[in-house]
C-alpha cells in the first residue's frame, strides 16, 4: 500500500510502499477512502508536540473507509461496512472515566498515530470497538475530518453549555471554528465570530454568525462588552492572547471553553475576578464514540456543513504547508479513492 511516512521531523514526508497489516483479535482492516489532516498532525510531523512518535511512522488520526477484513472475536463490525476512525483509538472500558461516559479522559487510552501507524495511507488496522459506522448518505470525505474536527467542535459547544438566547463568541474560524459556529447556532446561540482574516469571517457570516469582528482592526473585547458580554466563548484559535481576550469578553457567569492548542501554552487568568464574577474556564478535547455518532447524524440530516479542501496523498507536503501557514479555510482531506 501507499503511505505518507515521517522519516525525520526536519524532513518532508515521503510516499512509499508499505505492507498491508493483518488485523489482530478485536481489530479490523480498513481500506481507507479519506484521511483528514489536522493541525495536531502538523505539529506531530514537525516534532512540536509533548509526545514525539519515533520515526519512521505514518501520521493521521481522522479517517473513513470500508472494512475489508475482521480479526478474531470481532462481532460488532463486518466486512463491507463503512466506518470512521478518530483520535481515540482505544480506551480501557473499565476505569472510572470510561464507566461514567468520559472515555476521552481514560488514563490508559491509545491515540491513533501515536505508538502505531496512522491513517495517511491506503489501508489501516483499527480496534473494531472504536470504529464508528458512517451513515450511508454521508460522504467519506466529510466523515473523515468530522471524526476529529466535528467531534472536537461539538464537544466544545456542549462543554460551553450553549443555550437558547446565549451570546456565543467563537474565536478562530478555521477547521474547528467554522463547525463550532454552526453547532452553537443549532443549540440556540447568537454567534459572534472573531478572526483576523476577512475571508474566514465572510464564511462565518454565510454559516450563520450574526456578528463578525476582525481582531486585527478592532478590539473584540470592547465589541463584545458593548453587546453585554458573551455568555460563552469558544477559543478555536491557537493563540494564548486570543484566549485571554475571550476571557475578558465574558459577562458575569460566563463560560470560557478552550479548544485550540497554541505553541504558547500559558494564559493569564485573574483569580479574584474569576471568583467574584463566577467565571468558569474549561477545556474541550477530542470527543467520544457517542460524540462521533451524534455529529454524523447532524450532518447526515443536513443541519451543518463541512467546508473542506481535497488533496491527493502525493500532495501531503503541500497540504501540510497550507494548513501550517493558516491559509486553509475549513478542513484539509486526502481523497484516497483510486
Amino acid at each position: 500500500m501507499k503511505a505518507a511516512v515521517v522519516k525525520a521531523f526536519d524532513q518532508p514526508l515521503v510516499i512509499e510502499e508499505r505492507p498491508v497489516r493483518e488485523p489482530g483479535p478485536g481489530q479490523v482492516l480498513i481500506r481507507l477512502e479519506a484521511s483528514g489532516l489536522c493541525g495536531t498532525d502538523v505539529r506531530l510531523v514537525r516534532g512540536d508536540w509533548p509526545v514525539r512518535p519515533d520515526p519512521p511512522y505514518v501520521p493521521g488520526h481522522e479517517g473513513a473507509g470500508v472494512v475489508i477484513r475482521t480479526g478474531a472475536d470481532v462481532t460488532d463490525r463486518r466486512a463491507g461496512e463503512r466506518v470512521a476512525v478518530g483520535w481515540l483509538g482505544w480506551a480501557c472500558g473499565a476505569c472510572r472515566y470510561c464507566l461514567t461516559g468520559q472515555e476521552t479522559l481514560c488514563p490508559r487510552q491509545r491515540n491513533t498515530s501515536l505508538g502505531t501507524d496512522g491513517l495517511h495511507a491506503e489501508y489501516a488496522v483499527a480496534e473494531a470497538a472504536f470504529c464508528v459506522p458512517v451513515p450511508a448518505d454521508l460522504d467519506p470525505l466529510d466523515a473523515a475530518p468530522l471524526a476529529c474536527a466535528g467531534v472536537t467542535a461539538h464537544r466544545a459547544v456542549r462543554t460551553a453549555g450553549v443555550r437558547t438566547g446565549d451570546l456565543v463568541a467563537v474565536v478562530g474560524i478555521g477547521g474547528d471554528g467554522h463547525l463550532a459556529v454552526q453547532y452553537a447556532e443549532v443549540a440556540g446561540g447568537t454567534i459572534i465570530a472573531v478572526d483576523v482574516d476577512d475571508d474566514k469571517l465572510e464564511v462565518a457570516r454565510d454559516l450563520g454568525a450574526a456578528h463578525t469582528v476582525n481582531a486585527r482592526r478592532s478590539d473584540p473585547v470592547r465589541y463584545l462588552r458593548e453587546l453585554g458580554g458573551a455568555h460563552a466563548a469558544i477559543v478555536a484559535a491557537p493563540d494564548a492572547r486570543a484566549a485571554e481576550q475571550a476571557y475578558e469578553s465574558l459577562r458575569p457567569g460566563g463560560r470560557l471553553t478552550l479548544v485550540a492548542l497554541p505553541h504558547d501554552d500559558t494564559m493569564t487568568v485573574p483569580i479574584l475576578r474569576t471568583a467574584l464574577r463566577g467565571i468558569s474556564v474549561r477545556g474541550a478535547g477530542a470527543g467520544s464514540r457517542a460524540d462521533v455518532a451524534d455529529v454524523f447524524a447532524l450532518h447526515a440530516a443536513g443541519r451543518a456543513t463541512l467546508i473542506r479542501h481535497r488533496y491527493r496523498l502525493p500532495d501531503v507536503n503541500d497540504a501540510i504547508g497550507e494548513l501550517g501557514a493558516g491559509r486553509a479555510i475549513g478542513r484539509v482531506v486526502f481523497d484516497l479513492r483510486s
